[in-house]
């Protein structure tokens, strides 16, 4: 699937879509005004429920927070019934309600690893022909205008490249949630000491060694370590500047490369420079070690710049600044968190692509981003009069050109991958085994896992 194809059938179908929406503007039943005034036949679903499960996260949240799931029911007559749940939980309860032959879901969430599961398996819709369709495509809905690296992780699949674009992919999500990396750290500190801001991974490991020596009840950096997705979450972090990656191009392992085992041996370093316990930290403990002040660098995802500059739950807050993931032998930086898909068997396809659209609307967005959700479109992040209150944005907006669509392989055993990855880097961060040995004790166990799968003899 071409992405800038299917930018092209937007445009043409948003132009047609004007002309199709006939006398609806005559229609005065709207309770609330439509996003940008614009013509079209927006309660041609009224009385319809749709349910939207997704998880209790910081974007969700803001959704909420942020009235336009209100907002919506009002301007289309359609209710939605939201099911939050922990995203830990949520793929389980959507994988058993994809495999009904009608299911209860008609709009979810996603984290990226789902997404070729899904895709190949048959449990979610392509949505090339929802954009074919004139009646159900908004106008001005801008694809073009999403973060392209976002579009294509969270919603690009199948084909011969299975989980980024090319030959016979095709779109299956949107951007939701969706995210990069980059680094946080106290101002305050680095301006005491006369600290420059790392931009390699030498200058960083430098800088967490000299906070944890000198600078008093303050450690280096803050990193999610713990066994399984955790660890191989902050390896992959940190793998892709140093250019290690999980399979090379024949998709024999490559995890056993001297790349990676030196992006191991930096993990090491900032077990010893970083928080007590830090081996055993998920995402929540490495959060909880900046926003109280026992580290002064966080280097991961992008939706923690919220959360860091709240007041109500940061004491930091008002002593950070934002700056470009370091680089090493890549400049390469993350991309992971949600995206939004229609499953194969909802009930109301059409309805849940109209509110799909709503939600990642540019000024909906911008609703949500306000009321403090991850930005996922380019004008946004590009918005110079947003950045005295985000100053986030203008990094985003460099960092994002450095974001890498192909940071993890998102193929459908991804999933018992991750975690037999995670356990041997943890075994490495704590001791149990060298770096060498944990990597090459996983090998040929991950190997058989692709011989099985079909991708190796």
């Amino acid at each position: 699937m071409n992405v800038k194809k299917l930018v092209s059938i937007v445009v043409f179908i948003a132009i047609s879509a004007v002309v199709f929406s006939g006398g609806a503007a005559e229609r005065d039943v709207r309770e609330v005004d439509p996003p940008g005034g614009r013509e079209f036949e927006w309660r041609q679903y009224e009385g319809t429920t749709l349910v939207f499960n997704f998880p209790n996260h910081v974007h969700y949240n803001a959704m909420l927070e942020s009235g336009v799931l209100d907002d919506f029911e009002a301007l289309t007559g359609i209710n939605v019934e939201a099911d939050r749940m922990q995203y830990m939980n949520m793929h389980d309860a959507q994988v058993l309600e994809m495999s009904k032959p009608i299911g209860d879901y008609d709009l979810i969430s996603m984290v990226v690893m789902w997404k070729a599961e899904y895709a190949l398996g048959d449990m979610i819709r392509p949505l090339e022909p929802f954009f074919d369709n004139p009646a159900l495509v908004l106008p001005d809905y801008r694809f073009d205008d999403l973060v392209p690296a976002y579009v294509e992780v969270t919603g690009i699949a199948g084909g011969e490249n299975i989980y980024i674009d090319g030959p016979g992919a095709s779109l299956y999500g949107l951007p939701f949630g969706s995210e990069t990396s980059f680094m946080i750290y106290r101002t305050d500190i680095f301006d005491e000491y006369g600290l420059d801001v790392p931009q390699t991974y030498d200058e960083l490991t430098e800088v967490a060694r000299f906070i944890y020596h000198e600078v008093p009840d303050t450690y280096g950096l803050t990193m999610r370590a713990a066994s399984g997705h955790h660890a191989t979450h902050a390896w992959l972090l940190h793998a892709s500047p140093y250019g290690a990656k999980v399979f090379d191009d024949n998709w024999e392992p490559a995890f056993t490369s001297d790349e990676s085992i030196e992006t191991i041996e930096f993990m090491k370093k900032m077990i010893e420079y970083g928080p007590p316990g830090m081996v055993g930290f998920t995402q929540d403990e490495e959060f909880a070690a900046f926003l109280q002040g026992d580290a002064a660098i966080y280097l991961d995802a992008s939706v923690f710049a919220g959360p860091a500059k709240d007041p109500a739950q940061s004491r930091v807050h008002d002593r950070i600044g934002f700056a470009l993931h370091p680089s090493q032998r890549t400049p390469l930086a993350e991309t992971g968190g949600f995206g939004i898909a229609i499953p194969k068997n909802s009930q109301n396809p059409d309805a849940a692509f109209l509110l799909m659209q709503y939600l990642t609307l540019p000024e909906i967005e911008r609703r949500i981003v306000l009321a403090g959700g991850a930005p996922f479109r380019m004008s946004t992040v590009e918005d110079a009069s947003l950045y005295d209150e985000y100053p986030e944005f203008e990094v985003l907006a460099d960092q994002l050109v450095h974001a890498n669509a192909d940071w993890r392989p998102i193929i459908p055993e991804w999933g018992e991958i991750n975690n037999m990855l995670g356990i041997a880097i943890n075994q490495a961060l704590t001791g149990q085994k060298t770096p060498e040995q944990a990597m090459q004790d996983v090998y040929q166990p991950i190997r058989d896992v692709m011989i099985r799968a079909g991708y190796l003899d």
